[in-house]
């Protein structure tokens, strides 16, 4: 047991104080035997830190002095992680005992296997898959993400549909297993996204670098979701927009991203248009702020030594097409009923 590698399980918590009292106890129950548990907080201004002392004294606590946000608080924390492997798990999950061992075996099998995550069900509704990764990520021609489960905000009712191993395009924020060299080969989240996306950005430039990203249905968990910034938050309407944005913009050959970003953002524009004629005026206001936000980064704030040109790969798990049209014109509302027109 010895040879196995070493695996860190890293909770970056933010005014979490519940969500670890009710999940932590499951996370220490996990059976794998190098294994380490980790918080790093992130300046909570609940009594998240005085809780952990008082009731985990055995876990490792990382104190971050300010809110760094999903991305730079995980950059930081990890600095200060030594590990094989580490999962960055949203403390809103709950995990099962098992979790760990079929994905370290999976990603064992190759060099070039660098990422995965587990099966992502809701913890309100277990038959359900979860919004934040389902069954693994895809990415669509224009930069939607979707995964095996859900399209938009349509989330499957778990089958067993899904239940084979896959390759995807990006494994899920909320609980992500990362070699932790290919992490810092790649400098970790790009941290001017702060939150949302990031991870799909990482796994796009660990597929350029050559690297594989899976879904191993074998492990199971179950997401709350929406735990920091729930669904229809403006914030987190802004922050999708404007991540996803740069990240087309980072990724994108010069080819693609001249004419599939402009298309991208009349797309953005005519979602913004029908959330105000609905009467949905903070969801228009956060796109434009999104697009306006986007185009400062793009003039005044982008490095360019992330947009250097490096080797390519081919990329997996992309849909050749538009999966807005797709579901809101032509109601394909499952990604079974997606794949079908490849």
């Amino acid at each position: 047991m010895s040879s196995l590698p070493s695996v860190a399980i890293v909770i970056l918590n933010w005014n979490g104080r519940h969500y670890l009292q009710q999940f932590l106890p499951s996370v220490l129950l996990s059976a794998y035997p190098s294994l380490q548990v980790i918080v790093a907080d992130n300046a909570s201004t609940d009594d998240s830190v005085s809780f952990l002392k008082a009731n985990f004294p055995n876990i490792e606590l990382i104190q971050l002095p300010e809110n760094h946000g999903f991305a730079k608080g995980y950059n930081i924390a990890l600095k200060n992680v030594t590990a094989d492997y580490y999962i960055l798990l949203n403390s809103d999950v709950e995990v099962t005992p098992g979790w760990i061992m079929p994905i370290i075996e999976l990603l064992e099998k190759d060099a070039a296997n660098a990422a995965c995550q587990p099966k992502v069900l809701g913890y309100k509704n277990k038959a359900f898959f979860e919004y934040a990764g389902a069954a693994g990520g895809w990415l669509d021609s224009y930069g939607y993400p979707f995964a095996r489960g859900r399209v938009f905000d349509i989330c499957e009712e778990d089958r067993g549909q899904y239940n084979t191993t896959e390759e995807v395009f990006w494994a899920s924020g909320a609980a992500l297993f990362i070699k932790s060299a290919a992490f810092h080969q790649l400098r970790g989240f790009d941290e001017y996204f702060f939150a949302h996306q990031e991870e799909i950005d990482l796994c796009w430039r660990l597929q350029l670098a050559g690297k594989k990203v899976f879904c191993c249905p074998q492990s199971v968990v179950f997401h709350v979701g929406g735990g920091t910034l729930p669904r229809g938050n403006s914030k987190k309407t802004y922050l999708n927009f404007r991540n996803n944005q740069i990240m087309l913009f980072k990724n994108l050959p010069w080819s693609e991203k001249w004419w599939k970003i402009p298309f991208r953002i009349f797309l953005d524009n005519v979602s913004a248009l029908k959330g105000l004629i609905s009467g949905d005026g903070g969801y228009f206001i956060a796109i434009i702020e999104a697009h306006i936000a986007f185009l400062y980064w793009l003039f005044f704030k982008r490095n360019s030594a992330t947009l250097k040109p490096r080797p390519t790969h081919a990329l997996r798990c992309t849909y050749k097409g538009n999966i807005a049209w797709q579901h809101f014109i032509k109601h394909k509302r499952y990604f079974s009923q997606l794949i079908k027109v490849f």
